[in-house]
C-alpha cells in the first residue's frame, strides 16, 4: 500500500538527502549578545570590551565552524571565517599585552587553545 518512512534519528545537518539544511541556531540574538556582555563584559551596555570581543568572535566562530562542516564549498563562509579568527587572535594578542592575568583568564573560560 503506502511506503513506510523510517524516522532517523539523526540531527537534520547530518541527513545528506535533504536540500534544507537545519540546525542548531546558534545565531547571535539580543539575548545571547546581552548575557555575554555582562558576562564577559562587567555590563551589558560594555559592549566594546576586548573580553567581551574576543567571546563574541568565538561564538560566531563556533557557529561558522559546524555551517562549514555541512556545507564544505561555501568559500565565501570560510573566508569569513579566517578573517574572524585573524580578529580573534589580535585582539588576544593585545589582551596579552595590557595584562597577561586577563589573557589567561579568558582563554581559560572560552576553553581556546594555548
Amino acid at each position: 500500500m503506502g511506503i513506510i518512512l523510517k524516522k532517523l534519528f539523526l540531527p537534520t545537518y547530518l541527513h545528506k538527502r535533504r536540500k534544507r539544511i537545519s540546525y542548531v541556531n546558534m545565531r547571535l540574538t539580543a539575548e545571547i549578545k546581552k548575557e555575554m556582555f555582562t558576562e564577559h563584559g562587567g555590563d551589558n551596555k560594555n559592549t566594546g570590551n576586548s573580553e567581551a570581543q574576543v567571546a563574541m568572535f568565538t561564538h560566531r566562530i563556533k557557529h561558522l565552524t559546524e555551517h562549514l562542516k555541512v556545507n564544505k564549498k561555501d568559500y565565501s563562509a570560510e573566508k569569513s571565517l579566517i578573517a574572524l579568527v585573524g580578529k580573534r587572535r589580535a585582539l588576544l594578542n593585545y589582551i596579552a599585552k595590557k595584562d597577561i592575568f586577563r589573557y589567561r583568564e579568558i582563554v581559560q573560560k572560552l576553553g581556546l587553545r594555548k
